[in-house]
């Protein structure tokens, strides 16, 4: 492997300098389509260098509420938002505070893997840089992909075709080539929304290792509907709900442990033991 700028410290500067990863935290957040509300004063908080996993059954709003978290909804021309998202204490939604620093702060990664197909692997883990108006040298970007691809489990397995289109790889490489991407723009939180859900077990494997590397260096929040998974890669769960006609809401949040083992509501302990759902 070639020296990395990133692991010997006489080398040569960063591109980017690594923030710490943040806490986010919203606060009495409500959500609407036109005139439908879909989350009704949701209140969670998401600890730095945790994994926070998002359960609950299909359209109860856990994909609604992390898009709310890096200012995705608003894209939508009917969609209307209530609340307040808090990074680090300070509100992403704020008069004056740039869309482009919010979604800079908190990256995504979607379920389907949508890496730039026609793009090489190297292009595509610096595509970031580009949106975000970031210039770095050569040997930056060439230390800055290493780094990146490490990071998500990929690196040994492309080291050798960094030239090669995105989209020649397999399902699980193109997702972890997503995250790379994610990364390379140095997040404070990684939103994942139920990004193993089209892959096969090994590839989902290797993507929960590579969150479980993850968390120590950026905070986490994914949405998952496989139960074993939200257990063995989360540190804190969320149980979102909406029945009959009505908006979601969190039913019960707490550590990941007493969630599947121990819940207060029963409604909790049926939908973990998949007795709906």
């Amino acid at each position: 492997m070639a020296t990395s700028a990133y692991t010997t410290p006489a080398a040569r500067p960063r591109v980017l300098r690594t923030p710490a990863p943040a806490t986010l935290e919203a606060e009495d957040v409500s959500a609407w389509f036109a005139a439908h509300k879909v989350l009704d004063r949701v209140s969670l908080t998401m600890p730095a260098r945790q994994v926070t996993a998002l359960i609950g059954p299909s359209g109860c709003g856990k994909s609604t509420f992390l898009r709310i978290l890096n200012r995705m909804h608003e894209l939508i021309g009917s969609a209307a938002l209530a609340g307040r998202v808090l990074l680090d204490g300070e509100d992403i939604y704020d008069r004056g505070r740039r869309i482009t620093h919010a979604r800079r702060s908190i990256g995504m990664v979607f379920q389907k893997p949508n890496p730039f197909p026609a793009m090489s692997l190297y292009d595509n883990v610096l595509a970031g840089l580009k949106l975000n108006a970031i210039k770095a040298t050569r040997a930056g970007k060439d230390d800055l992909v290493e780094e990146c691809l490490t990071k998500a489990g990929l690196w040994k397995e492309v080291k050798d075709r960094l030239r090669q289109p995105g989209g020649a790889l397999s399902g699980g490489q193109q997702q972890r080539l997503c995250i790379a991407r994610s990364l390379a723009v140095r997040p404070r939180v990684l939103l994942m929304d139920e990004p193993c859900s089209a892959l096969d077990p090994t590839s989902t494997r290797r993507i929960e290792e590579t969150i479980d590397e993850l968390k120590d260096e950026v905070t986490i929040v994914i949405v998952t509907h496989n139960m074993q998974q939200a257990a063995r890669v989360s540190d804190t769960c969320a149980f979102f709900l909406a029945s009959h006609g009505t908006p979601g809401v969190i039913v019960e949040h707490g550590p990941t442990d007493m969630m599947f083992n121990a819940p207060e509501d029963p409604r909790t302990s049926d939908y973990v033991n998949g007795r709906f759902g």
